[in-house]
């Protein structure tokens, strides 16, 4: 093994590891989110890993991490039994199935893709389950070594610029850029460039259309399925039917 594989993989691990984080929000529990996913839901996770607190702090967001719900495209398990529904791209694993008891303990947002066919939901599913075993690029430890200082002095333009930073070969796939190029593939928008043009059509002088261009996918992070128009934001504690009036309330003090 090269010094710069064995000091990536010793990257990778180390900014793997937990950092402590105050998270946002309490979890869903794991039966609503379970019972509220559908296949081609995009799962954003506030991470509590080293890597993550940088993600957070580069995005200005509570999201670090994007995995893709596949149900059970995949028809497989892990050893204990849970079905790996979910494909998503690690640090040190790659592109890899993982079970929904991952995120256990995590705040998560469903980010749900609206008015696909189930053909375009396949190939959406179809596009990440066929990069598993991709890997991260570890030989890159300069690409890896932005995330050792977690609040870098970076100018917010500069931002996104930084995390999009890295071999340019499009089989090492990072979380939030392997889910972007799923839907680029069926051409479904997440945060497109919008070009404001004069309209062709003569009985409308005047009037404007938009046209939409594709944003390179490895601009996107995770927190634009959140932002994105076209992404539906599905709360498992209200889909399971939330009556605040039912709620125990502390008596006051």
């Amino acid at each position: 093994m090269s010094i710069s594989s064995w000091l990536g993989a010793w990257l990778g691990r180390y900014l793997s590891g937990r950092a402590h984080v105050d998270s946002t929000s309490m979890p869903s529990k794991p039966e609503k989110l379970a019972a509220a996913l559908r296949v081609g839901d995009v799962l954003l996770v506030e991470g509590n890993s080293r890597v993550s607190v940088a993600i957070k702090y580069l995005t200005q967001s509570t999201w670090s991490h994007a995995a893709l719900y596949v149900g059970e495209a995949l028809g497989r398990s892990n050893e204990r039994g849970e079905p790996l529904c979910f494909v998503e791209a690690d640090l040190v694993d790659g592109v890899r199935a993982v079970a929904l008891s991952e995120f256990a303990g995590l705040h998560t947002r469903i980010c749900r893709p609206v008015r696909l066919t189930p053909e375009e939901i396949a190939a959406v599913t179809g596009y990440a389950c066929s990069r598993l075993g991709q890997k991260y690029d570890l030989q890159n430890v300069i690409d890896l070594a932005r995330y050792l200082l977690p609040t870098p002095p970076v100018p917010l333009r500069f931002r996104r610029r930084l995390l999009a930073m890295g071999s340019g070969d499009p089989t090492r796939a990072i979380c939030s850029t392997l889910v972007a190029q799923a839907f680029q593939a069926v051409r479904y928008p997440i945060l497109p460039i919008v070009e404001a043009v004069a309209s062709k059509d003569p009985g409308c002088p005047g009037c404007i259309e938009e046209i939409m261009h594709v944003r390179h996918h490895s601009l996107f992070v995770p927190r634009d399925f959140d932002a994105s128009p076209y992404f539906e934001i599905v709360k498992p504690t209200l889909a399971a039917g939330f009556d605040a009036h039912a709620v125990a309330w502390a008596p006051a003090s």
